[in-house]
């Protein structure tokens, strides 16, 4: 998977349109990244790359970039 396709399906979980996403888009300027959003996220990275997401983890998120770098 590359990167573009990661920012979509981070789209697709965040329910962003398409486009709405780079690598360098702070989160904080993310309306849409809440606390339901950080739930999505948790399952979907979790199905889709086996990571495991904690609290800690989420919080140190700053960018669009720093879930990226999890994403393998």
């Amino acid at each position: 998977m590359d990167m573009q396709e990661k920012i979509a399906l981070l789209e697709e979980t965040l329910e962003l349109d398409e486009g709405t996403l780079t690598a360098e888009t702070v989160l904080a300027d993310v309306d849409e990244y809440d606390s339901m959003a950080k739930l999505s996220l948790i399952v979907m990275m979790d199905d889709e790359f086996g990571v495991k997401l904690t609290g800690d983890v989420i919080k140190s998120f700053v960018t669009v970039g720093d879930i990226l770098n999890l994403m393998k």
